[in-house]
């Protein structure tokens, strides 16, 4: 691998990173494309080319596994879930979790059930796979 491609593959997972730390927070492209050093359209083709699906996406999904495991694990009313995890609208967020998971919040937290399975287990068991998508 060049030094090129080492470095563009930093600059995504700083971006990346980013991502995963302030999910919850209101993240676009230009800001990602800023912590990346590079413009917002290079940012989006190479983080699609390198991680398989657009920025937004894996926004999304991440928002979605944190409600996840919010649903699982609290009693918390899914519309506070939706706002704490970074989402605008619950309407937007039903949708979204829809696509992700295959079933609404509120039937995927009548059929999970909060084990004493370890986290790091019960995360990797039930993470959405990345699908692709019309974003």
């Amino acid at each position: 691998m060049s030094r090129a491609a080492e470095e563009i593959n930093r600059r995504m997972l700083r971006a990346r990173d980013a991502m995963d730390r302030d999910y919850a927070r209101p993240l676009d492209v230009p800001a990602l494309a800023r912590i990346a050093h590079v413009s917002a359209a290079h940012f989006t083709r190479t983080f699609r080319a390198t991680f398989g699906e657009t920025p937004h996406r894996y926004l999304q999904r991440r928002r979605v596994e944190r409600a996840m495991f919010l649903l699982r694990e609290t009693d918390r009313g899914v519309t506070d879930i939706c706002f704490d995890v970074g989402f605008g609208s619950p309407g937007t967020f039903s949708r979204t979790f829809r696509d992700i998971v295959g079933r609404s919040p509120r039937a995927y937290r009548k059929e999970a059930v909060a084990t004493g399975v370890p986290t790091c287990f019960t995360m990797a068991w039930t993470r959405p796979s990345a699908r692709p998508s019309a974003d």
